[in-house]
């Protein structure tokens, strides 16, 4: 069975390189996008990013056609995708090996939330929680190091515990 070690080999490089041009002031700032857009009859979201696409849908109880995750669950694989990378990250850094690594991430969202009687439940997931499961020779002392490192530096973890300010505009257009 392959493990992620020659890939955390090339990860280790690629990270070396990374902090050569940061500290040669060859990166600055980068500003990500993504789009999304609603489709005719069906309501699907196509959510476009660099060259790629992902269909949003909802279930058929939300009069979805269950053809794409829902927008909370697109949430959830950034931030069992952006776990995942971290821990990549740092145990290439810390030289942690890994034999196998897999994040699962859950959240509560209430359907209830602001209808008549359940204004005060929130519209937003609830109850964050993520279990990594890493399979490494490493010491417990090295792992416990590494999750610290993870914790301090996930960039979607980080924004979901400590939140961001977030602006809005809205150009309404007639037909």
């Amino acid at each position: 069975m392959a493990t992620l070690n020659e890939y955390l080999r090339q990860k280790h490089e690629a990270l070396l390189d990374w902090r050569a041009r940061v500290r040669k002031g060859d990166l600055s700032a980068v500003t990500f996008e993504a789009s999304a857009s609603a489709e005719g009859r069906s309501g699907v979201r196509r959510i476009r990013i660099r060259d790629f696409q992902v269909i949003s849908d909802s279930p058929p109880e939300f009069a979805g056609y269950n053809l794409g995750p829902s927008s909370t669950e697109l949430l959830l694989g950034a931030l069992a995708s952006c776990l995942t990378h971290t821990f990549l990250i740092h145990a290439s850094d810390q030289g942690v090996p890994l034999e196998s690594l897999h994040a699962e991430v859950s959240a509560t969202i209430d359907p209830r939330a602001g209808a008549e009687g359940y204004q005060d439940v929130p519209v937003y997931p609830q109850d964050i929680n993520y279990l990594v499961t890493l399979v490494s020779p490493a010491s417990t002392a090295d792992v416990a190091r590494l999750r610290a490192t993870v914790e301090k530096l996930c960039p979607i973890l980080n924004l979901l515990k400590r939140g961001n300010e977030v602006r809005g505009q809205l150009d309404h257009q007639q037909p």
